[in-house]
């Protein structure tokens, strides 16, 4: 649940966890209960952040709401892609028994 910044005209202002649903709606001041509207009092800190979480953060916020979908993924990732390991990929075969191989990196190994 996030945190809110509300400002009691008596009380000064004031920070309370509530629902994303309810983040329009007056909070009761602690200290005299007065009913105290939302207040936005201090900008994010994005700017403090590295840009590696920065990045990580707006990649997540993209893909919470509607994940792709395989056919999707493989779309966007075909053979060779380098962006998701780092590293490209390599040709990979399988027997028939199911053991994996990979003529092109090392030949001279036996796969397990």
């Amino acid at each position: 649940m996030p945190v809110y910044e509300y400002l009691c005209d008596d009380c000064g202002p004031f920070t309370n966890m509530r629902p994303m649903s309810e983040y329009e709606l007056p909070d009761v001041c602690p200290d005299c209960g007065e009913a105290s509207p939302r207040v936005i009092l201090t900008a994010p800190r994005f700017s403090c952040m590295p840009a590696e979480t920065r990045k990580a953060r707006s990649l997540n916020e993209r893909s919470a709401h509607a994940p792709k979908t395989l056919d999707e993924y493989k779309a966007s990732h075909g053979p060779g892609c380098g962006c998701c390991s780092g590293k490209p990929s390599r040709l990979m075969t399988k027997t028939k028994g199911g053991a994996k191989g990979f003529p092109t990196a090392r030949p001279w190994m036996i796969s397990h």
